[in-house]
């Protein structure tokens, strides 16, 4: 193979890349998910049923340093037993390119319904949390995190 052909390519190759790159990671505005789009969701999912505010304990900063780690905690208030449980716990972000960002599943012989996770925000946001119960009640709960520098791109 002739070496500039070799290096050529290989410079394409690296100029392709690295578009492709910036292009994957930089989001333009038009990609982030809007508030209407996370109630689109919930309505996919739970229809009309109506969402309760209460039960669920979010533990997230109010400001983000970095997007790209965002550490989530939450809990949810629920006895967990056969006849009462949590069945799952949805997480979105109005900001960010895909509004779902994490689904917990739970059953009745989990001792609670509560974990930690670090999620990625593109830019400051309101995180909303939704608990589906056994019973069929929804419950919700929202708070908003200041990202200072993005974590999908932003």
């Amino acid at each position: 193979m002739d070496m500039t052909t070799s290096a050529q390519s290989r410079r394409d190759f690296l100029a392709t890349a690295t578009a492709a790159v910036i292009a994957g990671t930089i989001a333009p505005s038009s990609l982030l998910a809007a508030p209407e789009q996370v109630a689109t969701e919930l309505k996919k999912l739970f229809g009309d049923t109506k969402l309760i505010e209460g039960k669920i304990k979010l533990d997230l900063p109010s400001i983000a340093e970095n997007g790209l780690v965002v550490p989530l905690n939450f809990e949810v208030e629920s006895p967990m037993t056969e006849k009462d449980y949590v069945k799952a716990v949805h997480f979105f972000a109005e900001g960010n390119p895909n509004p779902n960002v994490a689904n917990y599943f739970f059953t009745p012989m989990s001792p609670k319904a509560s974990a930690q996770l670090r999620i990625r925000l593109a830019q400051t946001q309101n995180i909303v949390a939704v608990a589906e119960m056994s019973n069929g009640e929804i419950y919700t709960a929202k708070k908003e995190v200041k990202v200072t520098i993005g974590g999908c791109g932003g």
